[in-house]
C-alpha cells in the first residue's frame, strides 16, 4: 500500500479540449479526491481573438490569443477543481491544410520523439495510474489532437509505468443525436454533402465497442461552467445555448475505449478506476 493518491491525467491538445470531452470526469474524480492532472500540448494561437476574429484575419495577434486562452485555460481549471495544470506551450497547429501546420515550432512539426520525452518526464512526476487522451486519428482528425495522441503513446512507451489507459470516443448513437440538435439549434443549417456526411458517420464507435461509459451527470454544471470559462472560441457557444439542462442531458456521459489495462477489471464499465479501488 502506498499514501501516494490515485491518479488521473488527461493529455489534451488545446486549451478548452479539457472541457468538451473529459470536463465531467476531471470534476469528478477530483471530488472524489482523486488527483487531476492535465497537459494541454499547445497555446491554443489559431483559436478566435476578441470579437470572433479568425487566425489570417487582419487584427489576429496568435500571441495575444495565446495569453488569452491560458487564462480561459486556468478559469477552467479552478471550475473543474483540476489538481495540476502542465503546460507543454508548442505553437497551435491550426486545422487540417493550413499554413500553421508547418510554421517553426508547430507542435504538428515537433517530433514525436521530442514531445513524448517531455510527456514521459511529467509521467514519472506524477506517476498516473489512469491516463486519457486520443485515438489515432485524433477523434476527428485534427492535426495537434493526432500529435497529442501520438506522443502520449510515445511517452508510456518510454516509462515503466503501467496505468490504465484511455481514448476519447463517442457512441454512434450519441453522434447521431448531436446532430439532430444541431439542426434543432440551427433551423438553417444546410444539410451536410454526401462526402461530409460519409466523413461524420465514421467519426465515434458503434455502441458496442465502447468500453466505458462514465455517468458524470452530477458534475455537468461545472463541465458547462468550463466551457463557459473560454468565451471566446465561438464554436463553443452551440453548447452553451443549449443551456445547463439540455446541455446535462446531452453531455453528461462521458465515453472511453480503453487500450491499456493490467487490472483484469471487466468490460464494460462505468469507472476509469475499476480494479485499482
Amino acid at each position: 500500500m502506498t499514501d501516494r493518491p490515485l491518479t488521473l491525467m488527461a493529455v489534451h491538445a488545446h486549451p478548452d479540449d479539457e472541457a468538451t470531452g473529459t470536463g465531467g470526469i476531471l470534476a469528478q474524480y477530483a471530488a472524489e479526491g482523486i488527483r487531476t492532472v492535465l497537459v494541454t500540448c499547445t497555446d491554443g494561437g489559431c483559436g478566435d481573438g476578441p470579437g470572433g476574429v479568425k487566425p489570417g484575419d487582419p487584427g489576429h495577434d496568435p500571441a495575444a490569443v495565446a495569453s488569452m486562452r491560458r487564462h480561459e485555460l486556468e478559469a477552467s481549471c479552478d471550475v473543474l477543481k483540476v489538481s495540476d495544470l502542465e503546460m507543454l506551450d508548442y505553437a497551435d497547429s491550426g486545422m487540417t491544410g493550413w499554413p500553421s501546420n508547418d510554421a517553426p515550432g508547430s507542435f504538428w512539426r515537433t517530433p514525436v520523439e521530442e514531445g513524448a520525452a517531455r510527456l514521459a518526464e511529467l509521467m514519472r512526476h506524477y506517476r498516473p495510474d489512469v491516463v486519457v487522451t486520443y485515438d489515432e486519428n485524433g477523434f476527428y482528425g485534427h492535426p495537434d489532437h493526432i500529435q497529442a495522441h501520438r506522443i502520449t503513446m510515445a511517452a508510456l512507451e518510454m516509462t515503466e509505468l503501467t496505468p490504465k489507459v484511455y481514448w476519447t470516443t463517442m457512441p454512434r448513437s450519441m453522434m447521431q443525436r448531436f446532430g439532430e440538435t444541431m439542426r434543432e439549434f440551427h433551423e438553417d443549417m444546410p444539410e451536410p454533402d454526401p462526402v461530409e456526411a460519409a466523413a461524420m458517420a465514421e467519426i465515434g464507435l458503434p455502441d458496442d465497442e465502447v468500453t466505458t461509459w462514465v455517468d458524470t451527470t452530477p458534475f455537468s454544471g461545472q463541465k458547462f461552467d468550463a466551457l463557459a470559462a473560454h468565451a471566446s472560441q465561438g464554436e463553443n457557444i452551440f453548447f452553451l445555448k443549449m443551456g445547463k439542462e439540455r446541455f446535462a442531458e446531452f453531455m453528461g456521459m462521458e465515453t472511453f475505449v480503453r487500450v491499456k489495462d493490467t487490472t483484469g477489471a471487466a468490460v464494460p464499465e462505468t469507472d476509469l478506476f475499476a480494479g485499482l479501488r
